[in-house]
């Protein structure tokens, strides 16, 4: 098969009006995306692969607030994030979970941030209380990244109000220090946010989706059937732009907004992907807009981004509507060294899979696919593409869950509580929907928001957080499989400290793959800081190759299959240790 795919082409419209209800005529067509000669395409076996509910078992009882009390507020319906973090440096993926809390004047519960540690033996505590986390804001979404290089993880979080950054003190308590960072002051509807060195100096800055502009006060009324109050879609209220806050280097930052031109008071944002959009070592950002064009900015490196979305072909559907966009993330999923997008949107909407045409165009390829046609009645949230069979392609998992609870009574055909999507990659530019053979628990119907990946157990196989809206949060185990695994972490010099931005690849026999690591992506949400790679048969990745921010570059050979293995910059391997069997 040639490393070439048929290309579309088509003209923009401009829309008079943005369409809550968009139907799509499912087309039964297949498309291929090219796939390197010689490579090793997935077996069937993969499809077997089980998710087992262990939130229980692992001693885990958050459940989510949102506030609600009969008014049907708009937050209310938008859930929060989770995130894996290793907060301690034990080596094991810790947990965190985002919540809410009761309104002002309203009676209800008061609830704060949940910190989970991981007690190595498949059990978590809630050490909330001793890491100093039991803060009562109305959360909203986490990113997590060592922002002062201190070696310690801290944490972000994004609120309906006033945002919080959170310092690690490396003794497992952390310090709120949103007003001596200079981050005090904004008071925003803020959701998804991520950790980027967008100029490559060394540290991380901070880029911060904002939603609508939206207060008790100004709430507008909404009904489905013209009777009842129901949740308003974003449509009546005045946009909101993204925020980007410079690090100093000195533990302060400076808005750099406006300076790098990534300013559009039009933007109702919800999540936000980094991806180097053309392989020139500079980080661009993608931002999924909810009834507004998607944004791609492409980093100019010179401090500051040219928007490119429409351009790009990100911003619109095919024909030409601005879409419900909910979650994203960005993967290589074809092997082709490039990332493509992946953009959760609303029901009777289908997923958007933005595959990188390698020319500064993308084409969504979910209509001619089992993505798009799966994923017609349901609505997206949280998403990721991961290996979970470690076969070495990404798959896709989607969070689904509908944002009004009498939905049914007003479109039959869809539900409030859904199930979720798990798609497993053919290799050839094809996916299957597998989600009912991966676990009867994993494939309930849920209101799910947020959803993160990570490794709880070290045995190399990627495990799925959920977290649902206004109920309690789920953690799956992956079962594995026979297919063996390469974890790789990263410790930056020159570069950030955990390597946020460094683009991984790794090869074996004639597969090669590539990864980013990256903060942020999926919707209000944060997976673990580790890229794991899966090697299918084989037992060990012939090279690696890190490609640092920095520009630095560190290559590994011969590197065995089935641990987990640190990599500092400039210096090559400098750890390595097996993983659990599975």
């Amino acid at each position: 098969m040639k490393n070439e795919r048929p290309r579309r082409t088509w003209t923009f419209a401009a829309c008079a009006a943005n369409a809550l209800v968009i139907f799509f005529a499912a087309s039964e067509l297949t498309v291929a995306v090219g796939v390197p000669q010689k490579s090793t395409l997935p077996s069937a076996s993969g499809y077997a692969t089980q998710f087992e509910d262990v939130t229980r078992a692992a001693g885990i009882h958050f459940v989510h607030n949102s506030g609600a009390f009969g008014k049907k507020w708009l937050p209310e319906t938008m859930g929060s994030g989770v995130a894996f973090l290793d907060y301690d440096n034990d080596g094991w993926q810790d947990i965190l979970f985002v919540n809410g809390t009761a309104w002002p004047g309203h009676a209800g519960r008061h609830t704060t941030l949940a910190l989970y540690h991981n007690n190595h033996d498949g059990t978590f505590t809630d050490v909330t209380q001793k890491a100093g986390l039991a803060t009562e804001i109305y959360g909203m979404g986490v990113a997590i990244g060592d922002f002062d290089n201190d070696g310690y993880d801290d944490i972000f979080i994004t609120a309906l109000g006033q945002s919080h950054l959170f310092h690690n003190n490396g003794d497992g308590s952390f310090t709120d220090v949103t007003k001596k960072a200079g981050l005090w002051g904004p008071n925003e509807f803020s959701t998804s946010a991520a950790w980027v060195d967008y100029d490559r100096d060394g540290h991380l800055d901070l880029v911060v989706a904002n939603y609508v502009q939206w207060s008790p006060e100004n709430d507008i009324y909404c009904a489905l059937d013209g009777k009842t109050k129901s949740y308003c879609t974003p449509e009546p209220y005045k946009g909101s732009s993204i925020r980007l806050w410079h690090n100093r280097g000195d533990g302060t930052f400076e808005d750099a907004t406006q300076k790098a031109g990534l300013y559009d008071p039009a933007s109702k944002s919800l999540s936000v992907a980094i991806l180097d959009t053309n392989q020139d070592g500079w980080p661009d950002i993608l931002v999924s807009n909810d009834t507004q064009p998607n944004k791609l900015y492409i980093n100019n490196g010179n401090g500051t981004f040219s928007e490119k979305g429409v351009q790009a072909g990100i911003g619109y559907s095919e024909d030409g509507i601005a879409r419900a966009g909910m979650g994203v993330d960005a993967g290589d999923y074809d092997r082709s060294g490039y990332p493509s997008v992946l953009i959760t949107n609303f029901s009777n909407q289908m997923l958007a899979l933005y595959h990188n045409e390698r020319n500064g165009l993308f084409v969504d390829d979910a209509p001619q696919s089992d993505v798009g046609h799966a994923s017609l009645l349901t609505l997206g949230f949280g998403c990721f593409f991961f290996d979970y069979d470690l076969d070495g392609w990404l798959d896709i998992y989607i969070a689904n869950g509908h944002i009004e609870d009498a939905i049914e009574r007003v479109q039959p055909r869809v539900r409030y509580a859904e199930p979720p999507h798990l798609f497993h990659n053919l290799g050839d530019g094809k996916f299957k929907e597998v989600t009912t053979s991966a676990g009867a628990s994993f494939a309930a119907p849920r209101v799910a928001r947020g959803a993160a990946y990570g490794d709880i157990n070290n045995d190399g196989a990627l495990d799925v957080l959920v977290a649902t809206n206004g109920g309690p949060a789920a953690l799956f185990r992956n079962a594995g499989t026979t297919n063996h695994s390469l974890r790789i972490k990263l410790t930056g010099t020159k570069s950030n400290r955990d390597g946020i931005g460094a683009v991984v690849r790794v090869t074996a026999g004639n597969d090669t793959q590539s990864q980013m690591l990256r903060s942020g992506s999926s919707y209000l949400s944060s997976s673990e800081l580790v890229v794991t790679f899966g090697l299918a048969s084989h037992t060990q990745a012939d090279a690696v190759e890190i490609r640092w921010p920095s520009g630095q570059s560190d290559h590994l050979k011969n590197v065995a299959a089935d641990q987990i293995v640190t990599v500092e910059e400039g210096r090559g391997a400098i750890a390595a240790k097996p993983l659990a069997k599975r």
